[in-house]
């Protein structure tokens, strides 16, 4: 067989025997790769009778799971202006080896990417970095409702609201700011909800007591269930008086599940919401032996929230999995609790992590694929990707159900060297990865020759 990073751009593949997820099916087959697309799809071995592409390189997949590149809707690659913690070359190699294959990038950038032409700069950087498919959100202000108007929906993914700060400081503060984005945006809008009044009142309470270093375990009292609640609610009023899209980002309590629906299909909803993995993997209990390792905003909170939002998940009031992957250097994690930066990196390892609570016989392999892959591309319109299916970009993960591996320091690929996952073994492995056609990852390999591109988006 050829080597298959010595290879034409245009390279071709015929995938066979492996285990197809998709579309809620599993079932063993075969497919073709040609001209960055998937040509053709078989169940069971391909006809015999069927002419291939000459010099098709021929891969036996073993049994293993070939499923659709995942799609992660809210990361944080820290590019530009600070990327001593993470940059587009590093964190999208990270997301490849993890079988992520697109990800759509947060807005609380140096310069804050608030305009039109900042994020047409941050688009270029990933056209000349990035390793897998990339999509920007333009962030809203108290002040750019003019650049929000002239946003085009095939173009970007959607407008980032935060209502409650966090890295970067991007809060949209006016009420009738607020409402006007509501009325007026012309792309699904995707917030960050929590209410900033009742954390401030929170924080002074505990500042009083501890200073400025409160203990790591308050923090899901300072960021409390009342301030996501009461903003997530607020939100959807709005959503509903002016009929927005609106994603409600990292959903972190069980408890604003009851502002969700599940009874129309996603292709139909106006208002959605996504978990985040660590959301679903970690309680308040791990704060002990973690600490700020695993400091997000919104909070990890009770073994209730997290079964909660699992159980949100398998009943489709939770639309989509996500990592709000956010790297900082583990000297910052190590501040006082008022000085620690919230966030934590994940993307190497969502995908794995949630094929351990398939192996725990808590989520069917369906339910990842529709989470992490089909989901995202239908509630943000993502043209041509986000399923097996013909003539779609041929974006595809093989990934072994049973190759145990252990996190550790020498086989993180994160820019800030650490992971929260640390020391937990994991009984999946992504072994390749397809961007657009392109084997960028085989078994702990990278090809960089050629980038990721600009997702697209059906309106």
């Amino acid at each position: 067989m050829p080597d298959p990073f010595r290879i034409s751009v245009m390279e071709s593949y015929l995938i066979h025997n492996a285990l197809i997820v998709n579309e809620g099916k599993q079932f063993p087959g075969s497919l073709i790769i040609k001209d960055g697309k998937i040509a053709e799809i078989f169940n069971g071995q391909r006809p015999a009778s069927l002419s291939l592409p000459e010099g098709i390189n021929e891969i036996d997949a073993g049994g293993q799971v070939l499923m659709p590149g995942v799609i992660d809707d809210q990361v944080h690659f820290r590019e530009p202006g600070l990327t001593e913690k993470g940059d587009l070359y590093t964190e999208s190699k990270a997301a490849i080896a993890g079988g992520v294959t697109s990800f759509m990038d947060m807005p609380n950038t140096l310069p804050k990417a608030t305009t039109l032409e900042i994020l047409e700069e941050k688009y270029n950087l990933a056209a000349a970095k990035s390793l897998a498919n990339y999509s920007f959100f333009l962030g809203a202000s108290n002040d750019n409702l003019e650049e929000i108007r002239k946003a085009d929906p095939s173009l970007i993914c959607g407008l980032k609201v935060f209502t409650g700060a966090s890295t970067g400081n991007m809060l949209v503060s006016d009420p009738l700011v607020l409402e006007a984005i509501f009325r007026e945006s012309p792309v699904l809008i995707a917030v960050h909800s929590e209410d900033e009044a009742i954390i401030q009142a929170n924080l002074k309470s505990f500042r009083e007591k501890y200073g400025d270093d409160i203990p790591i375990e308050a923090h899901p009292l300072i960021r409390s269930e009342e301030a996501c609640y009461k903003s997530s609610g607020m939100l959807v009023t709005l959503a509903k008086k002016y009929k927005a899209r609106l994603h409600l980002l990292h959903l972190s309590t069980v408890k604003e599940l009851e502002l969700l629906d599940n009874t129309i299909p996603l292709s139909e909803k106006r208002i959605t919401g996504e978990v985040c993995v660590h959301h679903l993997w970690f309680d308040e209990r791990d704060y002990k032996d973690l600490g700020s390792r695993i400091k997000w905003n919104p909070a990890i909170k009770t073994e209730k929230d997290k079964l909660g939002l699992m159980e949100g998940l398998i009943s489709n009031k939770i639309d989509v999995i996500a990592t709000d992957h956010a790297p900082h250097l583990l000297s910052e994690k190590q501040n006082p609790y008022t000085s620690c930066p919230s966030g934590a990196p994940l993307i190497q390892h969502s995908l794995v992590a949630m094929l351990g609570f398939y192996q725990l016989g808590q989520l069917s392999l369906e339910t990842i694929v529709d989470k992490m892959c089909h989901s995202p591309a239908v509630l943000y319109r993502v043209s041509k990707r986000g399923f097996i299916r013909r003539g779609y970009h041929a974006d595809l993960v093989l990934v072994d159900l049973d190759a145990p591996w252990t996190v550790a320091p020498e086989n993180i690929l994160y820019k800030c060297g650490w992971s929260p996952m640390e020391s937990v073994t994991f009984k999946s492995r992504v072994n390749m990865t397809w961007v657009n056609g392109r084997l960028v990852f085989n078994r702990g390999r990278f090809d960089e020759s050629v980038k990721g591109e600009r997702l697209e988006f059906d309106i």
